[in-house]
């Protein structure tokens, strides 16, 4: 990956390569659940603690094969346990439920001491084959390309390294695994060897697509499996009855709920813990993480990161929605507003060119046009509150802590230092002053005192 982060936490679609796996493993319900961790293990094992508390680890200090990691896993529960075995990779995010479950189906269903997941790919270059009995379709070897016959090239089963054992049988042919290969490893693939030459049954499932089976190793394979993975969950909102306009431009994480009649339009990015409700209407060129939007709301080329917008409620075009701001039903927050921990009430409106920040305000106000809530002293955040039902003044500054009261005005140009009583209006600037003829004083022959001098002829009656 030429990357400071290990291959298994490298991130798509909001869960990390091996939070996906595990994902997919937690739905068979597994007694014991078990990551072999080798490299870089100490950043593995927090992400792990983190996402699956319940996730049991086993430390392979040197990396000694395939064979060698399973067997790590296995002292990890006391050297071999009873019923079926699920081995999976920790690079392969496409990996389904479904496609695990039924490989553990088939495996007990025919009785084999192994089976191993299989997929059918358009091209097999590189990968080992599946070669099977012609009579009872049991798999009889799996031949690296490298050693593979023509015949045996031929052949477009291949092999994931995803297998369910029988878990005594798979301990006991663990120890009879040599190293007396190139790598002087201990191959996991050297087991169905071992096993059928005792006399028991290999099998195979396989995969419905072949894609699931996809190991990642570089950006160019994360970037491909990011585009199968979005394209899957999107065709799952669609089909649970959401209009997304353009999926080839619109990007999901697996944790975005929607409900029904949801509209997404191009060039949209839902992230995180994001939840849409029925109706909402989202995009285009917005960007929202952990945000909740609600039934009939919308929201227009917007950033947004852990905001709640209400029922009914308008958000942008061009508006910034920091964590914990809250706008309530039927609310509006517009263009070119940026608000931060604000609580915003029903039917309140901050339409143009603000910031709100650490404010509380009422329901059905309306901030004017290039309002500013100045909340920072340069060392500590203070809080604005304003009531129901006020209007306040474009370009006002209100100065916190500061609360300006229910049903309260404020003037244009204000500087709200001062608490507003109810019902009142607050003129908090300077009175206007004319000095006249200044310019033809300070800037005589200037295009201004042309103007000016030509506007007073004209306003004399002169020609």
């Amino acid at each position: 990956m030429k990357s400071a982060t290990p291959k298994v936490l490298h991130d798509i679609c909001g869960r990390s390569l091996v939070g996906h796996v595990l994902a997919a493993a937690r739905e068979l319900d597994p007694a014991n659940l078990v990551v072999v961790v080798g490299h870089a293990r100490e950043q593995v094992t927090a992400h792990l603690a983190e996402i699956d508390p319940g996730v049991r680890t086993a430390v392979q200090a040197q990396q000694n094969g395939t064979g060698h990691a399973v067997r790590m896993g296995l002292e990890e529960l006391g050297g071999a346990v009873d019923g079926t075995v699920v081995v999976v990779c920790g690079d392969t995010p496409l990996l389904t439920a479904d496609t695990l479950a039924r490989l553990a189906g088939t495996h007990h269903a025919d009785g084999n001491a192994v089976t191993v997941l299989t997929a059918e790919v358009p091209d097999a270059t590189g990968y080992g084959r599946i070669v099977r009995d012609d009579a009872t379709g049991a798999v009889t070897a799996i031949v690296e390309h490298k050693d593979a016959t023509d015949a045996q090239r031929s052949i477009r089963e291949i092999n994931s390294g995803v297998f369910a054992f029988d878990g005594q049988l798979l301990a006991d042919a663990l120890k009879k695994v040599r190293t007396d290969n190139s790598q002087g490893e201990e191959y996991l693939t050297d087991v169905l060897g071992i096993l059928r030459e005792a006399g028991h049954r290999v099998g195979a499932s396989v995969a419905g697509d072949h894609r699931e089976i996809a190991g990642i190793n570089n950006r160019v394979q994360l970037a491909e499996a990011r585009r199968i993975l979005n394209d899957r969950l999107l065709t799952r909102a669609m089909l649970d009855g959401v209009t997304v306009v353009d999926p080839a431009s619109t990007w999901v994480d697996v944790t975005v709920t929607f409900e029904r009649d949801v509209v997404v339009h191009p060039n949209t990015l839902l992230i995180g813990s994001t939840q849409l409700g029925e109706g909402a209407e989202v995009g285009p060129n917005s960007r929202l993480k952990d945000t909740r939007v609600g039934a009939g709301a919308r929201v227009d080329n917007t950033v947004s990161d852990g905001a709640v917008v209400g029922p009914g409620a308008g958000v942008g075009p061009f508006a910034y929605l920091r964590p914990g701001t809250r706008l309530g039903a039927k609310g509006k927050i517009g263009t070119y507003v940026e608000t931060k921990n604000a609580s915003i009430g029903e039917g309140t409106k901050v339409p143009h060119l603000s910031y709100v920040g650490d404010a509380t305000i009422g329901e059905y106000s309306n901030i004017g046009a290039a309002s500013v809530f100045v909340n920072y002293d340069g060392q500590d955040k203070h809080h604005t509150t304003v009531g129901s039902h006020c209007r306040t003044g474009s370009d006002n500054m209100f100065v916190a802590p500061v609360t300006v009261g229910d049903g309260a005005y404020t003037a244009a140009g204000s500087v709200i230092t001062k608490d507003v009583p109810p019902g009142s209006l607050a003129v908090a600037r300077g009175q206007q002053r004319n000095i006249e003829g200044w310019v033809a004083r300070k800037r005589p022959g200037s295009a201004a005192a042309k103007a000016a001098e030509a506007a007073s002829r004209q306003g004399d009656g002169e020609d």
